[in-house]
């Protein structure tokens, strides 16, 4: 089962209390203040693991909270500090507060985290508040709650190519053919109703992703068949291949411009994003008959067949070719900031 939008409630440990103690050793008639500072609660930290795929073992839980700190004691001992909780979570999860509708941070690298709820401080004991005109205060404080909060986790997969087509194109037969990845393919439309990802391997040593999102209808971008559940995955996706019927009812170009149509509706972003064009099941066609479709300039074009796997070698090489040339110009060449963090720090 593919999941890819949670809600979790996170709260933090609570700190502490201080302690009021005072020291009492024989010998010692006049032992000040010694009691201890509490523990600092712990904090729920979101995690990116880069073996998961979808967000499936959080559909069960749904309350995450920290450990809370211990209290101080006598003899100026501070409480243990509550453990950390962390939450695991794919790369390309988006975090967003319910609440308020911000998004707080988008986790794309591998180990890359964030505290999302922090812990409460620890309260002070009495020891903090001696002075020479007060030697024997009879004052600590209590521990700071954690912070709580509801977030939503979207998961928007990361693929260095987003198979785009209409219901029916034949993307999951391109997706079994070219990978060891085994969609769902059958003759009737939304075969596919979740992304499916596939290694692509070119040699020995080079491959790379590939993603079968489900069919892209008309109206999708206004939510229309699956509409954002596809749509949410072509965003990270880097290069874009556009599978047209070669011998559908609807001509190529008219399906081209449809597909391209409710991209651009999406996020006109996606329009920008490098983009090959192939024309499958060209087998199906009569001979001699060839598709009505005019590529534009500069726009390239593979005729293949999926199912009789033709053509599809020189298409794979190509887009390897541009997923290499994109990665290369992503890299970057400087230090990068680490990923941002919720406001607020612990206070005592």
């Amino acid at each position: 089962m593919f999941i890819d939008r949670v809600e979790l409630h996170v709260r933090g440990g609570a700190g502490g209390d201080g302690c009021v103690s005072f020291r009492r050793e024989k010998y010692v008639p006049r032992g000040g203040p010694d009691g201890g500072d509490g523990g600092d609660g712990g904090d729920v930290i979101i995690r990116v693991e880069p073996q998961m795929r979808t967000l499936l073992d959080l559909r069960y839980r749904k309350h995450y909270r920290a450990e809370s700190g211990r209290p101080g004691q006598g003899a100026r001992k501070s409480g243990r500090g509550g453990d950390a909780v962390v939450v695991r979570v794919p790369p390309g999860t988006l975090v967003e507060d319910v609440d308020t509708g911000k998004t707080i941070a988008d986790l794309v690298e591998a180990g890359a985290e964030i505290v999302i709820a922090r812990g409460g401080g620890g309260g002070k004991g009495n020891w903090n508040f001696r002075s020479a005109r007060n030697q024997a205060p009879r004052r600590a404080t209590g521990g700071r709650p954690g912070e709580e909060r509801t977030i939503r986790l979207t998961l928007k997969l990361i693929a260095d190519v987003g198979l785009v087509g209409l219901p029916n194109a034949g993307k999951s037969t391109l997706l079994r053919s070219v990978s060891d990845a085994h969609p769902i393919v059958a003759d009737y439309p939304f075969s596919t109703l979740s992304p499916v990802l596939g290694i692509v391997r070119v040699d020995e040593e080079a491959s790379f992703c590939m993603v079968d999102i489900p069919g892209l209808i008309e109206g999708a971008h206004e939510g229309k068949g699956l509409g954002f559940e596809f749509l949410r995955h072509v965003e990270r996706c880097r290069v874009l291949l556009f599978i047209l019927d070669a011998a559908g009812t609807l001509p190529p170009d008219e399906a081209l411009a449809q597909l391209l149509h409710e991209i651009g509706s999406y996020s006109p972003a996606l329009l920008e994003r490098p983009r090959v064009v192939a024309l499958n099941k060209t087998d199906a066609l009569a001979p001699g008959e060839e598709p009505s479709f005019e590529p534009d300039e500069g726009e390239t074009v593979f005729r293949i067949s999926a199912l009789a796997k033709a053509g599809l070698r020189p298409l794979v090489a190509h887009l390897y070719g541009i997923v290499r040339a994109v990665a290369a110009e992503a890299e970057p060449t400087g230090p990068t900031e680490p990923p941002a963090t919720p406001p607020g720090e612990k206070s005592h």
